[in-house]
Parts: C-alpha cells; sequence; structure tokens
C-alpha cells in the first residue's frame, strides 16, 4: 500500500501480547501509529520507545477524544480485553464488563470521533463446540463460556454500528495464538498465562514443574484437546493486510478466521517441546476444564481468498522454537 494511504492507527492493548506484535507489524510497515493500554496484563517495555503509549482505558471518553485529535486517528486495532476461558466462567460479569460493555464505549467513542475503520480480535470460542471440523464462518455461532459471548455481542455491536454509522470493520476470530517474534523484540509475558505452549515452555526452562494435561476423554485420537495453533506474527499481518482490505473497499466488512486449518493434540504439542528442546517435561493429567470443547480448528479458506496473506511461520516446532527463545529473553529483562 502507498505511503499515502497509510492512516493513522490506534491500537488498544498495544502494550500485550498480540497487540505487541500487531505494533511492530504497523511500525515496521510505515504505518502511523499510536497505543493505548492500562497495563494491567500488558507491559511498557513491549512497546518501542517511538510508539507513543497512552496509560489508560479504552472506556475513558475524554482520553479517546484526545488521542484521536492529537494523532488523527483513522483507524482501530483493538486487542485489549480478557482472554482466559476459566476465569471467564467463574467471573462472567468481569467479562462482560471488560470485554463488552468496555468496546461498546470504544466504539461510540469511534463513531464520534470520525473513525473509518476497525479490525476486532475477535476468537474462535464464539463457535462454541461445532457440529464439524474444519469450522468455517458461516457456521452456528453458540459460545459454551462467557469469554466466546462477551466476543459475539462485539461483533454484533460492530455490525450494527456500522451499519448505522458508515465505517467499516473487520471481525479477526483467531485459533489458537503462540509463538513469539522472530527477532525477539516482544512475546508472551503475563504471568500465570494458561496458553498451552506458554506453559511448556516455562516448564521447559525451570519455571514450572510441571504442564496439566486437562482432560484425556475427549473424542479425539489420544483423549486430548485438539486446536489450531497459529504463529503470532502470522496472525499480525493478518491484521495489517485486513485493513489495507478495509481502506481500499470501504463499502464492506468483512469477518474471517484466523488459523492454519491443521489441528495438534496438547500430546502432540508436548512432543513437540520435548522434541524442539531435547528433554521431558513432566505432564500432569487433570480433569476438563469448564468450557474447553475437545477440537476446534478452523478452515481459513475466507481468509486465504479475501487478502494476499501466506503465512510464513506454519510450523509447530519453529512456533516453539521462537516460544522458547522468547522466554529466554523475558527471563534477561526480569533480571534487570
Amino acid at each position: 500500500m502507498s505511503e499515502a494511504n497509510k492512516v493513522p492507527v490506534l491500537v488498544t492493548g498495544g502494550a500485550g501480547y498480540i497487540g505487541s506484535h500487531a505494533v511492530l507489524a504497523l511500525r515496521d510497515a510505515g504505518w502511523p501509529v499510536t497505543v493505548i493500554d492500562n497495563l494491567s496484563t500488558g507491559f511498557a517495555f513491549a512497546v518501542p520507545e517511538d510508539v507513543p503509549l497512552y496509560r489508560g482505558d479504552i472506556a475513558d471518553a475524554d482520553l479517546l477524544e484526545r488521542i484521536f485529535a492529537e494523532h488523527g486517528i483513522r483507524a482501530i486495532m483493538h486487542f485489549a480485553g480478557s482472554v482466559v476461558v476459566p476465569e471467564s466462567v467463574e467471573n462472567p460479569l468481569h467479562y462482560y464488563d471488560n470485554n463488552t460493555g468496555k468496546s461498546r464505549a470504544l466504539i461510540a467513542a469511534a463513531v464520534r470521533g470520525g473513525v473509518e475503520h476497525f479490525i476486532f480480535s475477535s476468537t474462535a470460542a464464539t463457535y462454541g463446540t461445532p457440529d464439524r471440523s474444519p469450522v468455517s464462518e458461516g457456521d452456528p455461532q453458540q459460545p459454551i463460556n462467557p469469554y466466546g459471548w462477551s466476543k459475539l455481542m462485539t461483533e454484533q455491536m460492530l455490525a450494527d454500528a456500522s451499519a448505522a454509522h458508515g465505517f467499516n470493520y473487520c471481525a479477526l476470530r483467531y485459533f489458537n495464538v503462540a509463538g513469539a517474534d522472530p527477532r525477539a523484540r516482544t512475546g508472551q509475558s503475563t504471568a500465570g498465562a494458561t496458553h498451552l505452549i506458554k506453559v511448556a515452555c516455562e516448564a521447559a526452562t525451570g519455571k514450572r514443574d510441571s504442564v496439566a494435561v486437562f482432560g484425556t476423554d475427549y473424542e479425539t485420537p489420544d483423549g486430548t484437546g485438539v486446536r489450531d495453533y497459529i504463529h503470532v506474527s502470522d496472525l499480525a499481518n493478518a491484521h495489517l493486510l485486513a485493513l489495507e482490505a478495509l481502506i481500499e473497499r470501504p463499502d464492506r466488512s468483512l469477518t474471517m478466521n484466523c488459523g492454519y486449518g491443521t489441528g495438534f493434540s496438547v500430546l502432540e504439542v508436548l512432543d513437540a517441546v520435548d522434541r524442539v528442546t531435547n528433554q521431558t517435561i513432566v505432564r500432569r493429567l487433570e480433569p476438563r476444564r469448564a468450557g474447553d470443547p475437545g477440537e476446534l480448528v478452523s478452515d481459513p479458506s475466507r481468509i486465504r481468498e479475501t487478502l494476499p496473506w501466506q503465512p510464513k511461520y506454519a510450523d509447530l516446532d519453529q512456533i516453539i522454537a521462537h516460544a522458547l527463545q522468547w522466554e529466554r529473553r523475558l527471563s534477561e529483562l526480569q533480571e534487570k
């Protein structure tokens, strides 16, 4: 895309895991980018020094108005939110507030501020337990946990607000995001993370003594849950391409799965970590967690047909290697 068409972008949650990778991708490609993050789970060190960072809440209308005015914001990439499925089951009202209520406030501010393009970090959890696998965008959305519902409600708000107010949007439904920036500039840094590859890398580097395997009685080949793992840098690139598509065609909005279309079980992932590290992680077999479907694999046909998206890191061992590289780098940062 020409430099003239690269509009100023506000990234919410840009100090967090996925958001920080999107910030790097935007900055590397020459987009004007600004970050808002309350740093509840994000880290200021994840934002490059030359990218403006506002510490604040996405429901703060006055702050958003100031950011829009100071930076001429015309597009939003919205990553801010809570993402832990079991926690959403235990504390649903927090998820409906933080994910849905605050997204409504952000959308309202965007409408008032004349924002033209909105990219939303949605999730495969909106599908619940699909009737078939792989799952495509037209399949029923029947969430089985408050996290999925909180995201689905935001998708609906975007559709309705877009129709009423004339901006266009893209909802990207992530499958299981993993890995880290190949140059180890950022990665998943949150303490107590629940993502399998992150947890396994912590175990491989001595930060945990074992990895829990939640559920061994699913109707899958080895009884453990099957997921579609996508490298976070490939996902960040999909956001840039989606933004370009929104700018090029302001008359349309998009909803697309973000995955590779290949599923790996929990045990297969742990075997891969053992293979990459040449060591054996201790595994603890635990009962299923509430709100977890047995299998969730994407049909990525739509994104491949709609965007010129060519994943660079669609290899499980490479995803794990990058995650491990970041885990070691994170240890160095924490020691300083």
